[in-house]
C-alpha cells in the first residue's frame, strides 16, 4: 500500500477554501473537516475530461452515481443495493433536512447523540422540528469508551420523539456504532415508530481494524421506515463539488424519496457526480492510502500527546480523520480552543460546539503532515500551565 502525503504547506497556503482562509497566514488549520492531500488522480482526470469538453450542465436524470456507489457498496461493505431507491442531491446536510422536512410536523422532536457534528443542531430547526439531546454513554477508563445510550434513546423514543438522526460513524469522535447496537435501534424505532435517518458520510474513512455496518443492512425493521445519507465528498476530499446519495430500501422511505421535489435532485452538482463517479468507481486504492497515512497519524498523536502534553486525552477513532482531545485536566478553561488560537496560532474545532457535553474537548484534523501535526503540538504544549 502507497500512503498518500499531503500537499506541501506553500502549496496548501495558496487554496482559496475554507481552511485556508479563515485565519491569518501565521495560524494553523486543523479544524474544518478538508484533507490536506492532493485529489485522487481519477478524480483530477475526470475533472479535467469534463473541462475540456466543456461539460458543465446541468446533472443527468439517468444519475451514474448510483451505480456506481452500488459497485463501492458491495465492495467495501457487502450491501447490495440492486433493488434499492436512490436519489441525489447537493450534500449529506440537506439530504437531511430534506427528509425531515417530509417526515416531521411544526415542533416534532428529532434525538441527536451529542457530542454531535454541530450542524445537527441547525438541520434539525431548519427543517421545523425540534432537538432532542441523547447524550452518548460514557465510561470511566481510559481510553474512555463511549457507546450510544440505548435506555436513554428508548425513553426518548417511548416519550414521543418522531426521529433519530444517527451519526454513524460518529462524529467528532470517530466511533463506528457496533451492529448489535445498530440493531437494537432498529428494533426500537419499530417498536416506538420512529424513523431512522442514518448520516453516513464518514463510513469510507473507517479503519481496515473496524468494521463500519450500513444502518440500513441491519434488518428489515431499519429498512422498513430508515434512511441513510452518503457522499463521497469527505473521504476524497471532494465537499465543493456538490453530491450525495440518500437511500431507502422499502417502500414507505422509497415513496418519501420519490415524493421529494424535483428540485432536491437537480440541485447535485454535475462536477460533484462525476467527482464521485471517479471516487466510487476508482479511488479505492487512493484510499487505502489515505487510510495508511492517517493511521500512521494517529499512531504519531499518540506520542506526542504522552511526550508534550501529558493529561490530554483521546481516543484512537476507528473512522474517520478527526481527532476528539479531552483538555480537561490541564485547567485551561470551557473553551480550550479559543485559548489554543490565540496563544499558540493552531486553529481547532471547540468542542462546546458539538452540545453540552463538548465542553473543555476540541476536535483536531489529522488529515495533514506528520510534519505539520507535530508543530501543532509543539505549539500547543508552549502554552504556559494553568494552576
Amino acid at each position: 500500500m502507497n500512503l498518500i502525503s499531503a500537499a506541501p504547506l506553500d502549496v496548501l497556503r495558496t487554496r482559496t477554501s475554507e481552511k485556508w482562509t479563515e485565519h491569518p497566514p501565521d495560524v494553523l488549520p486543523m479544524f474544518v473537516a478538508e484533507m490536506d492531500y492532493p485529489l485522487a488522480e481519477p478524480i483530477t482526470r475526470a475533472l479535467h475530461d469534463a473541462v475540456d469538453r466543456g461539460d458543465t450542465g446541468y446533472v443527468s436524470s439517468s444519475n451514474p452515481v448510483f451505480e456506481a456507489f452500488r459497485g463501492f457498496a458491495a465492495r467495501r461493505w457487502s450491501w447490495d443495493l440492486t433493488e434499492a431507491t436512490l436519489l441525489s442531491t447537493a450534500d449529506v446536510s440537506m439530504g437531511i433536512v430534506e427528509i425531515l422536512r417530509a417526515i416531521t410536523g411544526p415542533g416534532d422532536r428529532v434525538v441527536i447523540t451529542e457530542p454531535v457534528y454541530p450542524p445537527f443542531f441547525d438541520l434539525v430547526t431548519e427543517a421545523g422540528a425540534s432537538v432532542l439531546a441523547v447524550p452518548l454513554t460514557e465510561s470511566t477508563t481510559n481510553p474512555v469508551e463511549r457507546r450510544l445510550d440505548l435506555a436513554a434513546l428508548e425513553t426518548a423514543f417511548r416519550d414521543g420523539a418522531r426521529v433519530f438522526l444517527l451519526c454513524n460513524p460518529h462524529n467528532p469522535l470517530g466511533l463506528v456504532h457496533p451492529r448489535d447496537d445498530l440493531e437494537a435501534v432498529a428494533t426500537l424505532a419499530a417498536t416506538y415508530s420512529v424513523t431512522v435517518i442514518s448520516d453516513e458520510i464518514h463510513a469510507p474513512l473507517t479503519q481496515p481494524t473496524a468494521r463500519f455496518t450500513p444502518y440500513l443492512s441491519v434488518s428489515d425493521e431499519a429498512r422498513a421506515t430508515g434512511f441513510a445519507v452518503h457522499s463521497a465528498s469527505k473521504a476524497w476530499n471532494i465537499a465543493g463539488l456538490k453530491c450525495a446519495v440518500m437511500v431507502a430500501q422499502s417502500e414507505q422511505p422509497a415513496s418519501v424519496l420519490v415524493s421529494l421535489p424535483l428540485e432536491v435532485s437537480w440541485r447535485t452538482g454535475q462536477f460533484g457526480v462525476l467527482a464521485s463517479v471517479a471516487a466510487y468507481a476508482q479511488g479505492d486504492t487512493w484510499l487505502d492510502g489515505v487510510l495508511g497515512s492517517l493511521a500512521a497519524n494517529f499512531d504519531l498523536l499518540d506520542r506526542l500527546l504522552a511526550e508534550h502534553l501529558a493529561g490530554v486525552t483521546w481516543t484512537r477513532p476507528d473512522a474517520s480523520y478527526l481527532a476528539w482531545l479531552d483538555f480537561r485536566a490541564l485547567g485551561w478553561g470551557d473553551d480550550p480552543a479559543g485559548l489554543i488560537l490565540r496563544e499558540a496560532r493552531v486553529a481547532l474545532s471547540a468542542g462546546s460546539d458539538f452540545g453540552a457535553h463538548g465542553v473543555g474537548h476540541v476536535r483536531m484534523n489529522l488529515a495533514c503532515s506528520p510534519e505539520l501535526l507535530t508543530d501543532a503540538v509543539r505549539r500547543i504544549a508552549q502554552i504556559p500551565r494553568r494552576s
